[in-house]
């Protein structure tokens, strides 16, 4: 028998070398051995924690269990093993160094427990305060803090956060406790309610816990803060923390961390309190003092918009020596960090505490004056300044604004915490707000104050009111982020969620479904629908405005240089997809450097469409000979003005690529007029013969039928026709001393030998309007590469292609097996839902698919001909993300609608910029 030899086990059933592995495995930090750079193991709030206390600001000492202990936990169900002894050595030095132990009943350490991912996601995981407290505790606290009130008001605080976040109790349960012991009382604050009010709400909370979950609320410490942390974990995968990562297109997979803090009170009288604080408005980006605070509360208060908040420029006013401290760290912080700084901070008895610090989130007006700002401080260079701003911010600058003119009738102002125009119907909770929007009603989402179970509505919305709350609370974080409208804190209004309905200041009622309109850059509500107006910055690229010009917008200045930093840095030229020559101009003044693409087809819509339809259906040679002869003056028309509009730029003409269907009559309604003449027995011989046609020519999938190169090989004389009229366009373009710079795309190319036909005609008519004209004509012909077997034989396709323009919408339809009409209305909502995907493949390029195509289309395509010029000229070429990746793979451009030429190519200089950052790392 062979000798046995398995690995040692140990006494828990694990092998001794897999604990060895783990034991090797550091799960906790304490926050003086992080930094700001190892967000991926301690999560934003612990590296930043770890940050501030080694800068040596006053931060209260705590420790950080990290991601990596969450992926275990989410992946086994189970901490690691080594974690509650990390936990607990960590815990000893902590009670340690505060003198205190946690939970003792004459002088308890108190801890707050805290989630932290690497990127910010305010609201969506949770944290729980004054752990630590038990009906033994409590008694300690008091005399230790010398208040009473203090004391119950944080104990319920705890069992009311706890039971909501770590036992799944119905928040609710505890909001109507604490208003009845309100309304008992005749008070509408919390702070109103004594020592004795809050006792009797302390047991009535215990009894909500015990009903609810058929336990006692726990009174062993660290029982709380063991259950704390696995909620941490559990939030992780809340379902509004994964709704907001698909939002925000944050990866599943990093977990998060988990921060354990002492607690300092802000609740412990007028001489405490707690805010949040920007180094900079992160709605418009001016520097100033910006912030809230509120005194006599705890954080929780703050973010949840909870108790309205004062101006943190009346904290110099309250306690001018912690205002003054703070004003210094806000500028050390901003220093350091060289970017605005999202601060929260707790005064205790007179004596300030940095509770977090993090890299703000702003709206896109600030972040591109902030860019700009932070370059003429020399904090920053122009490399990093568009590392700092995005097409997505870009594409939001211009979006329309409420026309000033208009005759409005406001009703409120509360604060202008995100900007917009914004236009809807008033609707007063989350579920009404996705269902009235997937019915395609636009709403603005109504509440007293949001938190993180609105989030569906809020990104089904408009915009968002409510009439509590400040440029820190929850609904203004959440909307910044988003890019969405919102105004908060309107306290005019009075909101009644219950009855859906809210009452403007002189008594009238608004109720659900009723049209009002909110801007977000003045804070200001109004009646009824506003009529909107071109933003400025869209007045900027059209000329219409002009950058250090008396009445300059300081947003059109700073997006102006933005702009000239990414142009002189990008490598991808930004062309338009244009079809006419007023497409073309207002392509060439957003910046485009020519035509990526000119669709042919729709310069046969309207009139013309019956010259189309005659040639399809043509019987004889002559009647397609007639039909060709009409077309050819119009096409050559249209070319000439293209080609004027766009002189000295390149314009890609693909040549004619309709799905049959649209320029045939309708079979149905063909039918009905046949079969009513036979009825009627009147004359039909002409729709007989016609419907007869449509009949042979009818398809079930056109899509994917008689369509691009294949109809310009079954209809003789239809490409060289076009091609004609490019060439004779482009000669009587340099006759007139201009520069045409026509390049001919042929569509649909599945293999090499459709491509050398159509090029064999194509230069024998080019040829013979040279001899005509004298004029010598370079028109390069090049095809689109739409097809998955076009992308896999793209070496051969190469030997006869000058150039290739990725068609990404019918790749994508065609690697995916998806029809994008139809797929789009019934099933991706439900795939974005369930995380299929994190973003439609129509939208940003779908990379380990239709990329990989790419990929190897361009690298087989090169290796044929090395100067093959390759650009894309689908949706994906104005999507930030995509452009991204075209830049990696090599394209020489992209191709993109005249409004998503800035966005293109701002995206295309962080493209660059990033690119020169990977090469030197």
């Amino acid at each position: 028998m062979s000798e046995n030899k398995d690995p040692q086990v140990a006494e828990d059933g694990n092998s001794v070398e897999s604990v060895k592995a783990e034991k090797a495995v550091k799960y906790v930090y304490d926050f003086t051995e992080g930094n700001k750079d190892l967000k991926d193991l301690l999560g934003g709030k612990g590296a930043n924690l770890a940050e501030m206390t080694n800068l040596g600001l006053p931060v209260p000492p705590g420790f950080t269990i990290t991601t990596e202990a969450c992926k275990v936990y989410l992946e086994s169900g189970e901490e690691p093993a080594a974690l509650r002894d990390e936990v607990s050595a960590h815990l000893e030095a902590l009670e340690q160094k505060m003198g205190k132990k946690l939970g003792q009943p004459d002088n308890p350490l108190l801890v707050s427990v805290r989630s932290g991912a690497k990127f910010s996601m305010p609201g969506m995981m949770d944290t729980v305060l004054n752990i630590g407290l038990s009906d033994k505790s409590v008694q300690g606290l008091a005399k230790q803090a010398g208040d009473e009130r203090f004391a119950w008001d944080s104990y319920r605080r705890l069992i009311q956060m706890f039971g909501k976040t770590v036992l799944g109790v119905d928040g609710d349960l505890f909001e109507d406790a604490l208003d009845k012991a309100k309304q008992a009382k005749k008070v509408t604050d919390d702070t109103e309610l004594d020592a004795a009010d809050l006792k009797k709400l302390v047991t009535r909370f215990k009894k909500i816990v015990k009903s609810e979950t058929g336990r006692d609320f726990p009174q062993d410490p660290r029982e709380q803060m063991d259950l704390a942390i696995r909620a941490v974990f559990d939030s992780w995968n809340g379902e509004r923390a994964r709704l907001y990562r698909r939002q925000e297109r944050i990866p599943h997979d990093l977990g998060t961390a988990v921060n354990i803090c002492s607690m300092v009170f802000g609740n412990l009288g007028p001489d405490s309190g707690t805010g949040v604080a920007f180094t900079r408005d992160p709605a418009s980006g001016q520097q100033g003092v910006y912030g809230d605070y509120l005194q006599n509360a705890q954080g929780e208060d703050v973010v949840a918009g909870i108790r309205n908040t004062v101006p943190l420029a009346e904290l110099e006013r309250i306690d001018k020596k912690s205002y003054d401290q703070l004003m210094q760290i806000m500028e050390t912080l901003e220093n350091h960090y060289k970017d605005l700084c999202d601060i929260e901070f707790t005064i205790e008895r007179g004596r300030l505490w940095m509770l977090q610090t993090r890299v703000g989130k702003r709206t896109a007006a600030a972040a591109f004056r902030i860019a700009t700002q932070l370059v003429d401080q020399g904090l920053i260079d122009e490399a990093e300044a568009l590392k700092r701003v995005t097409g997505d911010q870009l594409a939001q600058l211009m979006f329309p604004r409420f026309d000033e003119q208009a005759k409005v009738e406001q009703v409120a102002r509360g604060i202008a915490a995100s900007p917009g125009a914004a236009v809807g119907k008033a609707v007063f909770d989350s579920y009404t707000a996705v269902k009235w929007s997937r019915s395609g009603e636009k709403v603005i989402l109504i509440r007293r104050e949001t938190n993180p179970d609105d989030l569906d509505g809020m990104i089904a919305a408009e915009g968002i009111l409510t009439s509590r709350g400040g440029k820190t609370s929850h609904a203004a974080v959440v909307a910044r982020g988003m890019g969405k409208t919102c105004v908060c804190g309107a306290e005019e209004l009075k909101v009644d969620t219950k009855r859906r309905r809210m009452t403007i200041p002189d008594g009238r009622v608004v109720e659900e479904g009723d049209l009002i309109s909110i801007d977000g850059s003045t804070g200001k509500v109004y009646l009824g629908e506003v009529p909107v107006v071109p933003s400025p910055v869209v007045e900027y690229f059209e000329g219409r405005m002009h950058p250090g010009a008396d009445d300059a917008d300081e947003l059109v200045e700073a997006v102006h240089r933005m702009m000239a930093f990414a142009d002189r840095k990008r490598r991808l030229r930004v062309r338009a997809n244009a079809d006419n020559a007023e497409d073309a101009l207002r392509a060439r003044r957003f910046g485009a450097q020519g035509i990526g693409l000119c669709r042919t087809e729709h310069m046969f819509l309207g009139d013309r469409r019956e010259l189309v339809e005659r040639l399809i259906l043509a019987d004889t040679e002559a009647e397609r000979e007639e039909a060709l002869k009409q077309l050819l003056p119009l096409q050559k028309q249209d070319f000439v003005e293209l080609f004027e509009a766009m002189d000295g730029l390149p314009v890609t003409i693909r040549l004619l690529d309709p799905p049959l269907h649209e320029f045939l009559p309708d079979i149905t309604e063909l039918s009905v007029r046949v079969a009513l003449a036979e009825a009627r027995q009147e004359p039909h011989e002409n729709e007989l013969r016609l419907l007869q046609a449509v009949h042979r020519l009818h398809e079930q999938n056109p899509m994917l039928g008689l369509r691009g190169v294949r109809l310009g090989l079954v209809v003789p004389g239809l490409f060289t026709m076009q091609v004609r009229a490019i060439a004779e366009a482009a000669a009587e373009r340099r006759a007139a001393k201009g520069d045409p710079r026509a390049e001919i795309m042929i569509p649909l190319v599945g293999t090499v030998q459709e491509l050398e036909i159509v090029r064999e005609e194509a230069d024998k008519v080019i040829a013979e309007v040279e001899a005509a004209t004298g004029e010598q004509l370079k028109l390069p012909i090049g095809t689109m590469i739409e097809l998955p077997r076009a992308a896999l034989t793209a070496g051969q396709i190469a030997e006869a292609a000058e150039f290739f323009s990725f068609g990404t919408n019918d790749l994508t339809q065609t690697v995916w097996g998806f029809s994008r009409d139809d797929v789009e209305a019934s099933f991706f909502t439900a795939y974005l839902e369930k995380g299929i995907f994190g973003v439609s493949p129509f939208e940003t390029i779908d990379k380990d698919g239709v990329g990989s195509l790419v990929k190897s289309a361009v690298k087989a395509g090169r290796a044929t001909r090395p100067d093959l010029k390759l650009g894309v000229c689908g949706e994906h070429g104005g999507d930030p993300e995509s452009v991204h990746f075209f830049h990696e793979v090599g394209l020489d451009y992209v191709s993109c609608s005249p409004f998503r030429i800035p966005v293109a190519r701002l995206e295309a200089g962080r493209a660059a910029v990033e690119a020169e950052g990977s090469d030197h790392r």
